[in-house]
């Protein structure tokens, strides 16, 4: 094929921004192309403005270029976030969602679904507009922490098409499968039926205009989290871990796998669940039962953020069981740590992001 305008345009005419579903060409999302002999110059726009996103458009160019022109084509492609205005007109799913954050663990019983339950509700007390998908699919507990294990959400319509309403509790916006689902049986569904329920929570909801849609996975690596990085346009992922060893080594695990180069989701931080032990006759004092810093340290040594710690407290457990996050108990240890890690959450989101429109 010769290499002129007409065929380059014609050729990037076949890539398509995963999130709005049209080609790159038609979305004005080709700039300052320049063609010499044996060369492309261009500035390429992506819908997200996340670095796997940005990533994987990269990618798709240089490979679809080199193959219509030949291997030895020399490529300067710059992927740049598209401007905000020129999304809003075509995202398809998920669109009035400002941030999209996953929440993951190595292994089951860290606190998880504990920790995105008062993240949720520490944004609330905030001030801002907040979501949960509960897509631990086979074991949803957040309609437990919520104390809304028995309502059911609606349909709606939305511009002629049924939508499902999202359950609201304590302000936040809630979507788990176990509102689907008998609470009492076992969830025994192959990676496809998961990925499909999962995509649907996204799809065929009508969410409406939040500042984050937080995602409780299900612990450890699989074909739900693969789905969900290829299905919405993740923002972030933070993960959580308890201090001993053993946990830390799935945390180091999970941690990899959204670094990995089909993934390449950031990792906004690691929080350490069960800090130590603080029993409720004994307020200042602090036992570390499962060891200190562990995952702190992890955190340091994979030069990702620390979030912060979150205390063993049976408030936390008890909060939990009686539908009432933490976070919402008056002058309580665990209420004012979740608050603090809210708020460092916002701000490191907010560094990352801008980080990103900067490259």
């Amino acid at each position: 094929m010769e290499l002129n305008r007409e065929n380059v345009l014609s050729v990037l005419g076949t890539i398509t921004d995963p999130e709005l579903k049209k080609d790159i060409v038609s979305l004005n999302f080709v700039e300052d192309l320049q063609i010499g002999t044996s060369d492309i110059k261009a500035i390429i726009r992506a819908s997200n403005p996340a670095l796997h996103a940005r990533k994987r458009m990269q990618e798709a160019v240089e490979f679809n270029l080199r193959r219509a022109f030949g291997k030895e084509l020399e490529l300067n492609i710059s992927i740049q976030a598209a401007p905000s205005e020129a999304t809003k007109a075509y995202r398809k799913i998920l669109p009035e969602v400002k941030n999209i954050v996953a929440i993951a663990s190595g292994k089951g019983g860290v606190g998880k679904s504990t920790v995105t339950s008062n993240l949720a509700g520490g944004l609330a007390k905030l001030g801002y507009k907040v979501g949960i998908v509960d897509a631990d699919i086979y074991g949803p507990s957040i309609p437990t922490m919520f104390d809304v294990v028995k309502e059911r959400p609606t349909m709606i319509d939305v511009e002629g098409t049924p939508k499902i309403s999202p359950v609201v509790s304590y302000g936040v916006s809630i979507l788990s499968i176990g509102f689907f689902t008998d609470q009492d049986n076992a969830v025994v569904w192959r990676g496809p039926m998961a990925a499909k329920a999962l995509t649907q929570m996204f799809t065929d909801a009508h969410w409406g205009a939040l500042d984050y849609l937080l995602i409780d996975l299900p612990p450890g690596t699989g074909d739900i989290h693969l789905s969900l990085v290829q299905t919405v346009p993740l923002d972030g992922v933070i993960i959580v871990s308890t201090p001993q060893e053993v946990a830390l080594a799935d945390a180091r695990r999970g941690v990899n796998m959204f670094q990995m180069e089909g993934m390449k989701v950031p990792v906004l931080g690691i929080i350490e669940n069960m800090a130590w032990f603080t029993p409720e006759e004994l307020p200042d004092n602090k036992y570390y039962l499962f060891g200190r810093d562990g995952a702190k340290n992890l955190a340091a040594g994979m030069n990702v953020p620390f979030l912060g710690h979150i205390p063993l407290v049976q408030s936390v457990r008890e909060a939990g069981d009686a539908g009432r996050p933490a976070v919402f108990q008056e002058n309580s240890i665990t209420g004012a740590a979740f608050e603090e890690l809210s708020r460092t959450f916002v701000d490191n989101l907010k560094a990352l992001k801008q980080k990103q429109l900067a490259k």
